[in-house]
């Protein structure tokens, strides 16, 4: 909104220029329901400053016209389709390509993982992991978010490679210590995936394809629920601790064989 529109009170901004906000980032090629999402936090963040303060007047990012969007069904993208981009991550060798890389072969949201600091990455360990936890910079969804999440095939690739620059996050072109822009990374990465798949898949995607390839070698509900932070609806998945890291390791393994 800053970039876009200036940094100035709140109340000096107009509703036509939050229309101009929302015209720039279809522009940029950004999802109708990923800006009423960005539109939400602004709101929000006005709300609450108009009400700590006392000021009158008009949100002027409430009630902002937003074109329809025909909701498309994400598609999992085939796993030779997968090995592919992998490949082509390898030779291209560089941040964007780790972070894509990382994220196919953990089933990881974009956001968990361009937020990662690097003590995060523990690759001195029996199995390679990441202990996936929040930050000041990147909250997650939920409690089943933070997990360890064993690393294999091209994640286990990506994180060595992301070592050899000196920031202490692992992914500085998208995360500071301070703030995590993984929308910035969601039209980079996005726009270069596009012309490599089929149909209607995206980056998030690749995240539908873990679940497939876990189902594919008959690994249990609850392990892939538990490897990709998903909520599981069964009551019994509350109770204990869960599965130790060797076992969810067991099933990655199997899954890239």
């Amino acid at each position: 909104m800053i970039e876009v529109l200036s940094d100035r009170p709140i109340n000096d901004y107009a509703s036509s220029e939050a229309g101009k906000l929302r015209d720039t980032l279809l522009d940029r090629g950004l999802a109708v329901t990923s800006i009423k999402r960005m539109f939400g936090t602004v709101k929000a963040i006005i709300n609450l400053a108009m009400a700590e303060h006392g000021i009158n007047g008009r949100n002027p990012f409430a009630s902002i016209y937003m074109p329809d969007e025909t909701p498309e069904e994400r598609q999992p993208i085939p796993l030779d389709a997968i090995r592919r981009i992998q490949r082509e991550c390898m030779t291209t060798d560089d941040e964007n390509r780790w972070l894509l890389a990382l994220i196919s072969d953990t089933g990881m949201g974009l956001s968990e993982a361009a937020g990662l600091a690097k003590d995060d990455i523990v690759l001195d360990a029996d199995i390679p992991h990441i202990n996936l936890r929040p930050h000041s910079w990147r909250r997650l969804k939920t409690k089943g978010s933070e997990r360890l999440v064993p690393l294999v095939g091209a994640s286990l690739w990506a994180t060595k490679r992301l070592q050899q620059h000196d920031s202490s996050c692992a992914f500085p072109r998208y995360c500071d210590g301070k703030i995590c822009n993984a929308n910035l990374a969601s039209a980079a990465l996005n726009k270069w995936l596009k012309p490599r798949v089929n149909g209607h898949a995206v980056l998030h995607s690749l995240r539908h394809s873990m679940r497939d390839r876990l189902r594919a070698v008959e690994c249990p509900s609850d392990i892939i629920d538990q490897i990709g932070g998903w909520s599981s609806s069964s009551v019994g998945s509350s109770y204990g601790k869960g599965y130790e890291l060797p076992i969810l390791a067991k099933w990655m393994k199997m899954m890239e064989d």
